[in-house]
């Protein structure tokens, strides 16, 4: 079974989220802050990560960059995803190592194909 892990410290955004990939079957975890992050990829080495870009703790894109260059974590698969909407943002994103880079108010049906194309690839 396929493990997800959402980073998101809104509690909104992370129940709707929770419940999407609930509903396609997926096994999620959830963590609030980076440092919650950190613990549950180092007990359950998720396969991907959807990551907030503005978190209370560590901003994702640094988180992102921090887990594409450690080779135990660089395979994991990682959305990023946030309210910055400029051509700029999604770029640094990527540039980050980031896998996708999706906008808030999150599309569930986006979520779910970007997921899905990431994980057949």
């Amino acid at each position: 079974m396929t493990t997800v892990l959402v980073v998101e410290d809104t509690l909104t955004d992370l129940q709707i989220i929770y419940s999407c990939l609930q509903q396609a079957d997926l096994k999620v975890l959830t963590a609030n802050t980076v440092e919650a992050a950190r613990q549950q990829i180092n007990i359950y080495k998720p396969d991907l990560i959807i990551l907030d870009v503005v978190l209370p703790d560590q901003s994702g894109f640094e988180f992102c960059r921090e887990l594409k260059s450690d080779p135990g974590t660089r395979t994991i698969l990682i959305i990023l995803y946030s309210h910055k909407r400029g051509t700029m943002d999604q770029f640094w994103g990527m540039k980050q190592g980031a896998d996708a880079y999706l906008v808030k108010p999150i599309d569930q049906e986006e979520l779910l194909r970007t997921l899905r194309q990431l994980l057949r690839a």
